[in-house]
């Protein structure tokens, strides 16, 4: 994913950067606000590093794919749904109604 995913859906990241960074604060950030230089710095500070190594764990964790449930994408979305095909069992279509299989 890219930065400018996190930015524009700032909020909708709190779960999964509260995942990656468990001692994060929901009230630091919403301060931050998605300014990508204050989270880097904040997660330095959090984790007593380095600038450096927290852009390259900040990194790390961008490299990760995009939560579905953040943007509201249809390429996104279609590209999500194709993808999950490989994990189907035989006979279930990614496209058909889940309710038809008991796992809605």
């Amino acid at each position: 994913m890219k930065w400018h995913h996190v930015q524009e859906n700032w909020s909708a990241f709190f779960e999964a950067i509260l995942d990656k960074w468990p001692d994060a604060d929901e009230d630091e950030l919403e301060e931050i606000d998605g300014d990508q230089r204050a989270f880097i710095a904040y997660i330095a500070e959090l984790n007593g590093m380095e600038t450096a190594d927290a852009r390259e764990e900040i990194r790390d964790w961008l490299s990760g794919e995009l939560p579905s449930d953040v943007v509201m994408d249809p390429r996104h979305d279609d590209h999500s749904i194709r993808l999950s095909g490989k994990f189907m069992s035989e006979g279930e279509d990614e496209l058909d109604d889940d309710a038809k299989y008991g796992d809605d």
